[in-house]
């Protein structure tokens, strides 16, 4: 995802914090290192955001349903 415009104006006062067990910690860790991912904070906000959008559009009535 690349930032917008829009994204920018947009300043991140709200922390969100999660646990994760030591395997899980381990499979996060294992999966950047494998796909040169730099920055977790930033690939797993927009993995988030990319399942919580995907979700509320599935949910969304359709005209022909």
């Amino acid at each position: 995802m690349n930032p917008t415009p829009s994204n920018r104006k947009l300043p991140r006062s709200e922390r969100v914090s999660i646990q994760l067990n030591q395997k899980e910690a381990q499979v996060l860790q294992r999966y950047c290192e494998r796909y040169g991912v730099k920055n977790r904070s930033r690939f797993i906000r927009e993995t988030l955001m990319r399942a919580v959008l995907k979700q509320l559009d599935r949910d969304n009535p359709t005209l022909f349903d």
